[in-house]
């Protein structure tokens, strides 16, 4: 059991990582405050709020999902994590709304804030292990592993990496048999007049050029609202969007009525693919499954056979 000396410091080193930007390193001494079946010193079981849809999804895959006792409003997979207490959304979390659900444990995705929240957390005596964010395939082996750390599920962590390796293997075998790298643009919506295309440096980037696509848009780095005349200069062959999105303006006819997007190559010959929210961007447990799926739909005409 840590004194309380040793979680003092490890909760002051955590909060000045997170005030200064960097996500807090899930170190020895993190980890030793939280253990499987109890924490904070204390006998019981562990009670865990998670900020972040992909890391309840991460949380619920290595089997801990009985110990979560709320979630944020992005959680939206499993299904049994939309049964819990949602406590808002990670990136404006109230601390009061966390804190009535008497959580030993958070585990909170990097972007998670504002930061008076998560210190607010630490002060109550509650554990807070905020995990590393990155779009790629790097960056989602860290967060299972960082994430079972905690969970002491290393051995559930070991079976999902290698379901995930086996997806990306097949998705790499499918992408090799294709001829060519089709120009996707990634357009997010939520509603008519309020899509934005996404550039350099961003998760949507990162799943096209994982699936052996190029973004059509490499102008400048993040999202911009769309135009007209952006949309008709990238010339995308395929137009990629998130189904939420894409039912948000009216499904492809609704998006087809927006300015430039009949105009572009994917609009003339309505190739518009759209993937569910969180396995295309969530980078979790399901990306090999998500990579796959997105290679199989922007090379439609490369047979899975074979790759299995």
């Amino acid at each position: 059991m840590p004194s309380l000396l040793t979680r003092i410091i490890t909760c002051l080193a955590v909060a000045a990582l997170s005030l200064s930007g960097a996500a807090a390193p899930l170190t020895a001494q993190n980890s030793d405050t939280a253990s499987a079946t109890g924490t904070n010193g204390e006998s019981g079981a562990m009670r865990i709020v998670s900020l972040g849809g992909s890391v309840t999804e991460i949380v619920y895959a290595l089997g801990a999902g009985d110990a979560v006792v709320g979630v944020d409003a992005s959680s939206l997979y499993p299904e049994a994590a939309r049964k819990l207490p949602d406590v808002g959304y990670f990136r404006r979390v109230p601390a009061e709304g966390v804190l009535s659900l008497e959580p030993t444990v958070v585990l909170a995705s990097a972007e998670t804030g504002p930061p008076e929240t998560l210190n607010q957390l630490r002060s109550a005596g509650v554990d807070v292990y905020v995990i590393p964010e990155e779009s790629s395939v790097d960056g989602a082996r860290e967060k299972i592993r960082a994430i079972a750390s905690v969970l002491d599920r290393q051995e559930a962590a070991d079976r999902l990496l290698r379901e995930m390796e086996a997806d990306l293997e097949q998705a790499r075998r499918l992408r090799a048999s294709s001829d060519r790298e089709p120009r996707v643009l990634f357009v997010y919506a939520r509603g008519a007049g309020t899509m934005q295309v996404a550039g350099r440096g961003t998760s949507a980037e990162a799943m096209i050029e994982l699936a052996g696509a190029e973004n059509a848009v490499t102008g400048f780095e993040g999202f911009k609202p769309m135009s007209a005349e952006s949309v008709a200069a990238a010339e995308p062959d395929v137009i990629l969007m998130l189904d939420r999105g894409l039912d948000s303006i009216g499904g492809i006819d609704g998006l087809l009525e927006e300015p430039g997007i009949a105009l572009t190559p994917a609009g003339q010959n309505r190739r518009i693919v759209a993937m569910d929210d969180l396995l295309m961007l969530s980078f979790g447990p399901r990306l090999g499954e998500a990579v796959k799926t997105l290679t199989q739909k922007l090379h439609p005409n490369v047979s899975s056979a074979g790759v299995r």
